[in-house]
């Protein structure tokens, strides 16, 4: 790869991650060292790492070589999948100030903990749909792995009573899950929240009701369209804020990984990374 992006023009030192987290360090590190741009090679999880060791600093910019089965944060931006081309965005790209999202939520452990997330977050049964994701092959590609992941999930996954409050509203009932998004697409190309601007200062908040699985046979293979909304049993919302809170607790995810449960807070952080996208997005 490192070839690849050299013959195309990007050259650069080379860090390698050796452990999950660890390119939070290293993008801290060299923005320390005064590395103005930090490329990224590999998938959305990748870009959660270097989002939070760099956000929020003025003078340090992101580009992505996407890699891994999502894709999901590149798609928003349309930024190519192709190495040649998004070397070409790294390189001469506009700069874009998007927003972040800062999730304060309950470890695995039930202790307290904060991170920073860059596409989108949810509370729920997507939670576990990404676990699930995460532990089997991805041989197929992430939107094959994602929507076996949610049918079995989904088969077994009883719906609790939630709290959302949302800004200054508040919604309760039995829900499948609250996806809170800066970007528009997860789960491998689903475009869960078509209208999300993620440098508007506001998160689309969408609230999954008690689906059925006809609901679901129905509506997934639209949420690859956008075409899913309206719908009976779902609700957008929008908010620089949002809560989450249920009597059992619901796991959560943070740009595809599931660092703990609720309750969560999610805010928005304006303005807070600088992204290389094509010159046409700027």
């Amino acid at each position: 790869m490192a070839r690849e992006a050299a013959a195309n023009g990007l050259t650069g030192d080379t860090l390698f991650s050796q452990k999950p987290g660890q390119l939070t360090e290293l993008a801290a590190e060299a923005a320390g060292d005064g590395a103005k741009l930090l490329v990224v090679v590999g998938g959305d999880g990748s870009v959660n790492e270097v989002a939070n060791g760099i956000a929020g600093l003025p003078d340090v910019e992101l580009a992505v070589i996407a890699r891994g089965t999502g894709w999901d944060f590149v798609r928003t931006y349309d930024i190519p999948r192709e190495v040649a081309a998004a070397v070409e965005v790294a390189l001469n790209g506009r700069t874009r100030e998007i927003d972040l999202g800062r999730a304060r939520f309950r470890r695995w452990d039930g202790s307290e903990a904060e991170s920073i997330f860059a596409n989108i977050a949810s509370a729920g049964m997507s939670g576990a749909i990404a676990q699930r994701a995460n532990e089997t092959t991805k041989a197929l590609g992430g939107k094959v792995s994602y929507a076996w992941a949610t049918f079995a999930v989904f088969a077994r996954w009883k719906t609790s009573e939630v709290r959302v409050t949302v800004g200054d509203e508040v919604r309760t009932g039995r829900m499948h899950d609250v996806v809170v998004a800066n970007g528009r697409y997860f789960g491998g190309g689903m475009m869960m929240c078509p209208e999300a601007e993620p440098d508007d200062g506001l998160f689309d908040v969408l609230l999954i009701g008690d689906l059925t699985k006809r609901d679901l046979i129905v509506t997934l293979p639209k949420t690859y369209k956008g075409r899913h909304l309206p719908h009976p049993k779902a609700e957008l919302l929008r908010g620089a804020t949002v809560a989450v809170e249920a009597p059992e607790p619901l796991p959560i995810e943070l740009d595809g990984e599931q660092p703990g449960t609720t309750p969560v807070r999610f805010d928005v952080v304006p303005k807070a990374l600088r992204l290389r996208v094509p010159a046409s997005l700027a």
